[in-house]
């Protein structure tokens, strides 16, 4: 049986009078990926942050690996990584130097160059890692990024807009590691526009519209479901008939 490494129920939150997300249940897998998707406002994000416990919950309940968010965020905290969309590193630094930067608030001596020995071989930039990040194309430094937030060894990891704006060769990178991350046992929640994306990359999926989790399933349950070929044409379908 397998174990659930996120377990989200009944997750609300409210703007003034404005709700964001509303009443949105899902769980994720151990080692499973889960993709959310929906359109720009829909509350992907949102929902992201809260489970990354930057954003405080209106109502509902969280719990990562059987810890409670409202009790025990400081553990759930160890256990994840969360790659905003919009993330950045340090310009004037080496990818080398911002990585061992960044593993010296996990750790320190040994531990921490075996921190940044997995991020260097995450991030899989060769002699590049010694360049200046400012010289960093679009997508190595989204490798660079999700090696930082993956190098810890953390337990969930919670990745907004993983390839936006890469081209298709880089996001087809970004996607083996991905893979290559979950088949090592680590969760992945992330979001995407890309239709293509999480059909390819997700074990399961979430479409999220005005705030409302409106369907999840398999890539093949739900392209079955609506009797169509893509996970473009379910959401057109799922969102048309509310």
């Amino acid at each position: 049986m397998m174990t659930d490494a996120l377990v989200v129920k009944n997750l609300s939150k409210m703007y003034g009078d404005h709700r964001a997300v509303d009443d949105v249940s899902f769980s994720v897998a151990e080692g499973e990926i889960f993709g959310l998707i929906g359109p720009n406002g829909a509350g992907k994000t949102t929902t992201l942050r809260m489970i990354s416990t930057l954003l405080t919950m209106t109502s509902g309940d969280i719990t990562v690996y059987g810890k409670d968010m409202r009790t025990e965020s400081d553990g759930i905290r160890k256990m994840i990584s969360y790659l905003p969309e919009d993330a950045g590193a340090y310009k004037d630094l080496t990818g080398y130097a911002y990585l061992t930067f960044m593993a010296g608030f996990f750790a320190n001596g040994a531990e921490m160059e075996g921190i940044v020995a997995r991020g260097v071989e995450i991030a899989n930039l060769g002699t590049r890692i010694d360049s200046k990040v400012s010289t960093y194309s679009k997508g190595m430094m989204r490798r660079l990024l999700i090696a930082r937030a993956i190098m810890p060894g953390p337990k969930l990891a919670i990745l907004d807009e993983i390839t936006s704006g890469l081209d298709v060769i880089n996001a087809f990178d970004i996607r083996d590691i991905v893979r290559s991350i979950a088949k090592s046992g680590v969760s992945v929640l992330l979001s995407s526009h890309n239709m293509f994306e999480v059909d390819q990359l997700c074990d399961r999926i979430g479409m999220i519209d005005g705030g409302r989790m409106i369907l999840t399933g398999t890539p093949a349950e739900l392209k079955e479901r609506y009797n169509v070929g893509t996970i473009e044409e379910v959401f057109i379908k799922a969102a048309v008939k509310r």
